[in-house]
């Protein structure tokens, strides 16, 4: 079955996270993509181990290059820019994540390519982006968390600021820059040419801040850290119940707090004009969550847990990383997955979570060896055997 991009040609030139994650959900959705690594060491990601697979592969770098074809090339030498100026010459995407200006000197610039590909699109991933003051910054994920305000509002009320646990500011912009790839190729198809894109990992943090950014444009009053807790909603946060286990109870009404308050035994919180409405409930939650906290410790979490789903009331377990996967729900919606690689060895992954009627995410091929695509990329491009042995021997591929 084809996928819904069929057809598209990705030249993906980036590493580590943000641009992996934008080629890999391309690939999912039925791009050919082709992943261009430095010869003898591709990706960094490649050595982020431990963990890995028997023969050396590291988790990390599998968690973001599913499906795609890798080929070395060293764009340093000309004869690496010139691959790289042919297939951009084909290409309907480039993905990039040089420091800004980092591919001009060597001809792989959008102006460059563009006089090659008027419908080439082009994104360009950095912290920063390609304008401001802070342009020519590397960028990271855990700094970037830091600038955007997240942090900030990350961790305990009364502890230092916490990082969130995974590179999600990467995520973001893989996410981000993904949907501005699809949009742009839509404008192509009107307009027959293509454009540059500009992501940065400091925009897409700042605007994954939602609601709590519209707390500060609209209230005017700097976003306190909470921890657990909802800066808009009460009670919306983890509790700890008998067993020393914890539970989320997600309030979103007033129907559902006097269930709440009904099944805790203290119904007459419902009828407290301090506590009647959400609006009362978070200008007064210091006094009303120490209450439910020590109600909540009467019982054990499965016991509430049930308690609350029967009352209609929105709560889940805090699970462990390998308790998601066992759910019976991640396991019927087949969130993981098991790939084959030319060796045979066992290649795990996790799902695209996209699930579409016609034209569902593919999973043709586990994350490349390194290079393990040069030669037949090479011969489609035109070059002979002996074309490409002689670039090997000149350590361009």
């Amino acid at each position: 079955m084809s996928g819904a991009l069929s057809g598209i040609k990705v030249l993906d030139l980036t590493r580590v996270l943000a641009g992996p994650w934008t080629g890999q959900l391309l690939a999912d959705l039925g791009a050919e993509v082709i992943k261009v690594e430095r010869p003898g060491s591709g990706d960094d990601t490649r050595q982020w181990a431990p963990p890995s697979l028997p023969d050396g592969t590291a988790a990390y770098y599998l968690a973001a290059n599913r499906g795609k074809q890798s080929l070395t090339v060293d764009i340093t030498q000309p004869a690496g820019q010139a691959i790289v100026r042919q297939l951009a010459a084909e290409a309907d995407v480039l993905l990039e994540n040089y420091k800004v200006g980092g591919l001009k000197k060597y001809g792989l610039d959008y102006d460059s390519l563009r006089a090659l590909n008027p419908g080439l699109v082009y994104c360009s991933i950095t912290g920063f982006g390609q304008t401001g003051p802070y342009a020519e910054l590397p960028g990271y994920d855990y700094i970037v968390q830091g600038m955007s305000g997240l942090m900030s509002i990350t961790g305990p009320a009364d502890g230092e600021p916490h990082k969130v646990g995974v590179a999600v500011t990467d995520l973001f912009t893989g996410l981000y820059a993904a949907n501005a790839v699809q949009a742009a190729l839509l404008s192509r198809y009107r307009t027959g040419e293509g454009q540059h894109i500009d992501m940065a990992l400091f925009d897409c943090s700042l605007a994954m801040l939602a609601n709590v950014n519209m707390n500060w444009l609209v209230g005017g009053e700097v976003p306190p850290r909470l921890g657990n807790a909802h800066p808009n909603i009460v009670p919306y946060q983890v509790f700890r119940t008998a067993g020393d286990s914890h539970f989320i109870l997600a309030c979103g009404n007033d129907k559902q707090f006097r269930a709440i308050c009904e099944l805790i035994g203290l119904s007459q919180l419902a009828a407290d004009e301090r506590f009647a409405s959400n609006p009362q409930r978070v200008r007064h939650r210091d006094l009303l969550v120490p209450q439910l906290a020590e109600a909540f410790l009467t019982r054990g979490r499965d016991e509430w847990l049930k308690l609350l789903d029967a009352a209609g009331v929105p709560c889940g377990p805090i699970n462990t990383v390998d308790e998601a996967f066992a759910d019976p729900q991640i396991r019927f919606r087949e969130m993981e997955l098991h790939l084959k690689d030319a060796q045979g060895q066992d290649v795990p992954q996790v799902a695209c979570p996209i699930k579409m009627s016609g034209t569902p995410p593919r999973y043709d091929a586990p994350p490349p060896k390194l290079g393990q695509h040069t030669d037949s990329v090479l011969s489609a491009l035109g070059y002979d055997a002996a074309a490409i042995a002689q670039l090997k021997a000149n350590g361009t591929v």
